[in-house]
């Protein structure tokens, strides 16, 4: 099933897309809800991001392919980092280039969102705990990232975490082609089967240090082809089974 927030006459709403149409829900994701007869024209909406989160938790260096390609050493421990809410924005949205930056990145990850709270959960028994997945990217100032001793300001700037189309509930994350254009030209093409930590493993830790909160996302990581975008660029992220997720630099 792909959920999806979206607006209308300027009223936010939720539904599931379906057979080419959208299909309003009474309710929300995170409990009980019901779909309703009411068909929507994708054309005629504006899709939104699936999920507003509390926080985004994000993984560095979580691709073999992408470590090999840097010269590093694969991680014992995933590599964590917070990005804010503040970041958050959806389908063809702008990112923003800041002005205090020289180098802003693409990086194409797949999203884990959240189902319900998470605490201290086994990888086990993660996947009752994940509503579903969604594309996702990890915009970075790589010049500041590079500069700073940690990368909260590099990962931070207002739309610097596009996410959506929608959220896909029935996956296998497992071995999903990633891909990601700029400007009509493959920059990255992998697939998640090369993460060095997987999608229940990621949750199990960081679930252990902090409670996920419904709708909280999970950035689990980019493949290699990393590099810079520039005002004026078009970039899509694409996973498939998910779709594209479409920006442009501003």
């Amino acid at each position: 099933m792909k959920l999806l927030r979206y607006s209308d006459n300027d009223k936010i709403e939720n539904g599931i897309f379906e057979n080419n149409v959208i299909k309003k829900i009474k309710g929300d994701f995170f409990s009980e809800f019901q779909v309703t007869e009411t068909e929507i024209d994708p054309s005629s909406i504006k899709l939104l991001p699936p999920t507003m989160p509390t926080k985004i938790v994000a993984v560095g260096l979580n691709y073999r392919d992408h470590a090999k390609e840097l010269k590093m050493e694969i991680p014992n421990n995933p590599i964590i980092f917070i990005k804010p809410a503040s970041t958050v924005i959806g389908p063809e949205d702008p990112i923003i280039y800041p002005d205090t930056s020289n180098q802003v990145d693409y990086e194409a990850e797949l999203g884990i969102v959240i189902g319900k709270r998470a605490k201290n959960v086994e990888k086990d028994e993660a996947k009752e705990y994940i509503l579903g997945y969604t594309v996702f990217n990890d915009v970075t100032a790589r010049d500041l990232q590079k500069k700073d001793t940690q990368w909260t300001r590099s990962k931070s700037y207002d739309t610097f975490a596009p996410m959506g189309p929608m959220i896909e509930t029935s996956i296998n994350p497992f071995d999903l082609p990633i891909s990601l254009k700029l400007n009509g030209i493959t920059k990255q093409n992998s697939s998640t089967k090369n993460m060095i930590f997987d999608c229940y493993e990621l949750l199990e830790f960081i679930s252990e240090i902090m409670p996920l909160e419904p709708g909280d996302i999970i950035a689990t990581g980019t493949p290699p082809g990393v590099g810079p975008m520039n005002r004026g660029d078009t970039v899509e992220a694409k996973i498939e089974g998910i779709g594209v997720l479409k920006n442009y630099v501003i």
